[in-house]
């Protein structure tokens, strides 16, 4: 009887998840919603991005199943007046492409909606009727990877017993704006059906055709409207989304949705690049911050990613973040600003947030990680510089000062936060790596190493308190509540108060279905340092504990109500899908479950973890620290230990058995 009752409870708990998620992961990179399941209206929103456009989706299907889409364009590169950091051209759109659309002459129902599919692509399947015949429809939704606009698919398919002939009226609605309010005078959104007549196609039973839709915007001044071939752009949509999931730095492991939003959150990461007068550039998006880049969401979260994927677009992003600060670095060592804005024209931070730190520590990862030693000497004088900086400011308690922090006096900061100093440790540790891969002399990596020393000391000194309860870090002098930045030292390897971290990290103060609160007894997250928390809590051996959160967070993100990437913050942007966070999802895996860390062009090392549910996991088509792809995977060994595999070119090059938790060191020549 006992048994019996367990199955029932353990069935009934399994029909409540089911019910909670109202999406299911369809495949390696999507995820599905049936409308029969979750209660209605609903509606979400996605941003998607090309080189020269973005476009956030507003959707919904309401309580009669009936679609609704008002989109929110971007255009980096059409700049409006004031031309500040917000002043990309932003128009809505909700032009209704689908509206006359006949069969046999009559009017067909709205769509009803069965099916949304996301896999990189916006996809609305459901019914619409005509002439007492019904008819499937199609709906695909997404950007150009190229051009100044965004695409669309449609197809119908006759699904009802008798032939018809279906016609879709030809459309083509113009927007001008104002000369005086553009930076190159007006602009132009065109929306337009591909066809410049009235498209008419007969069907019989079974058969379907497809016809396409667009918008696009240009510049009166210098530019005209463009000829676009629609199927040719889903294709390269679809390139584009097939090159960054299935053949670069692909995760595999038991959970089913960890695994998913990994290689979801991988198109995220990488499409939010823009073309720019100065190369392109990384930019979080949001219908905010385009043509653009920060010192924390570029240089920190994503630039070191990049290599780990081995993708172009995104190494030469980070280049050219590294390009145009170090046109900034000056010999009076004032404060880099936080942003370099308007493609590379203007920059934007009235005070020093701890930029330096983050500059300092993205680039010695990635050039490292990068493993090409030219890369590494353009990018040396700003690492440099930034070490200099942060020397220069240390304080009287032996760790770095600064203004603010990434935050940006949102939440206090103090003189002198954890964040910063933290930052700083590392970027020591990876410049002393990089220091002797450039020949520059033992000293100056002992130099780095000895500062490094003596900065972990001090934090523990400085920072080191009890909150809360809990025995783990104030986050500046005078900070007696719980702050979800606590957990950035087990991310640089600092493990002295990872316990008691752990147990604030995930305790009712900070923890929420959102991740941590960005302080306790407050509503605010951001999502950027719930990711750094899993990342430290994987990498201080807590794997257990890092898994069990890490499950209820992912499910959250990618099957729950608003899908299917990690988002920025709430209530501040309305949880938009900000770019670089879901490289700091990805890093997880990378640094956090893996322990990967460079030591040289081709050397890193690995710290693997192994949850205990697990058996296994896998990465391939690692790019970092190698000249050519490898593949690395950890399976759990007899007697408690791991057993890691290192293959190249289809060979094992190295096997080791370790403990979870122990580091081995692996030369990748």
């Amino acid at each position: 009887m006992r048994k019996i009752l367990f199955i029932i409870l353990v069935m009934a708990a399994a029909i409540l998840q089911a019910k909670e998620n109202r999406w299911l992961v369809n495949g390696n990179h999507s995820v599905q919603w049936e409308t029969s399941k979750g209660e209605l209206p609903y509606n979400d929103h996605i941003e998607m991005s090309g080189l020269r456009a973005s476009v956030v989706y507003y959707w919904g299907v309401d309580g009669g199943r009936r679609f609704s889409m008002d989109r929110h364009l971007v255009f980096p590169m059409l700049r409006t007046i004031p031309n500040n950091t917000h002043a990309s051209w932003m128009p809505r759109c909700d032009v209704d492409f689908l509206k006359g659309m006949t069969a046999n002459k009559r009017a067909m129902s709205p769509q009803q909606v069965k099916v949304v599919t996301i896999d990189g692509i916006l996809n609305v399947s459901g019914i619409v009727k005509g002439d007492g015949n019904d008819f499937e429809l199609m709906c695909q939704f997404f950007p150009s990877t190229s051009k100044t606009a965004v695409c669309e698919k449609y197809t119908i398919k006759n699904i009802g017993q008798k032939k018809e002939t279906v016609l879709v009226p030809a459309l083509r609605w113009a927007r001008t704006t104002n000369k005086q309010d553009g930076t190159r005078g007006s602009y132009c959104l065109l929306a337009r059906t591909e066809f410049e007549e009235d498209f008419k196609a007969t069907l019989e039973p079974g058969e379907s055709t497809s016809f396409y839709c667009s918008i696009q915007a240009f510049a009166l001044a210098d530019e005209r409207e463009i000829a676009l071939d629609v199927e040719q752009e889903l294709a390269n949509r679809k390139a584009y989304v097939d090159e960054v999931t299935m053949k670069k730095l692909q995760f595999r492991c038991p959970d089913n949705t960890i695994q998913t939003l990994f290689e979801m959150s991988k198109i995220r990461a990488s499409e939010s690049i823009f073309h720019t007068q100065n190369g392109l550039m990384h930019a979080p998006g949001g219908e905010s911050y385009y043509a653009a880049m920060w010192c924390n969401d570029q240089a920190e979260y994503v630039n070191p990613f990049f290599p780990f994927l081995g993708y172009d677009k995104g190494n030469e992003s980070a280049m050219t973040t590294w390009r145009c600060y170090l046109k900034l670095i000056n010999p009076e060592y004032k404060f880099v600003p936080w942003s370099i804005i308007c493609g590379g024209d203007d920059v934007f931070g009235p005070f020093d947030r701890g930029d330096a730190a983050m500059l300092a520590y993205g680039a010695s990862r990635y050039c490292l990680e990068r493993g090409e030693r030219d890369i590494a000497q353009q990018v040396w004088p700003l690492i440099e510089w930034c070490l200099e900086y942060c020397h220069r400011r240390i304080n009287q308690n032996g760790v770095v000062a600064s203004e603010g922090d990434e935050l940006e006096h949102r939440l206090p900061s103090g003189d002198a936060n954890l964040c910063t100093s933290s930052l700083y440790y590392d970027a020591l540790i990876s410049s002393a790596y990089l220091a002797e891969e450039l020949g520059r002399g033992k000293q100056e990596a002992a130099t780095y190493r000895k500062q490094a020393a003596e900065l972990r000391q001090n934090i523990d000194k400085f920072f080191h308190a009890t909150v809360e309860g809990y025995d783990t870090y104030r986050y500046y002098e005078g900070n007696d509540v719980l702050r979800s930045w606590i957990c950035i030292p087990l991310t640089m390897g600092i493990y002295d108060r990872a316990q008691g971290t752990l147990q604030a990290m995930f305790s009712p103060q900070l923890w929420t279905e959102n991740g941590m609160l960005s302080q306790s007894g407050d509503k605010i997250f951001w999502d950027r340092s719930t990711l750094y928390g899993f990342r430290g809590a994987f990498a201080a051996g807590y794997a257990d504990k890092a898994l069990e959160y890490l499950k209820k967070f992912s499910t959250f993100r990618l099957l729950g109500e608003h899908v299917p990437y990690v988002v920025e913050a709430w209530p501040e942007g309305g949880q938009r899908h900000l770019s670089a966070e879901s490289g700091l999802y990805c890093r997880i895996v990378t640094e956090g479950l893996l322990g990967f860390r460079p030591t040289g062009f081709r050397s890193f090392t690995l710290t693997p973890q192994m949850p205990t549910e697990w058996n296994e996991y896998s990465l391939s088509n690692i790019y970092a620290c190698t000249d050519q792809p490898i593949n690395i995977s950890v399976q759990r060994s007899n007697g408690g230990k791991l057993l890691v595999k290192v293959e190249k070119n289809g060979k094992t090059i190295k096997t080791y058995k370790v403990k979870p938790g122990e580091t081995v060191r692996i030369n990748a020549r």
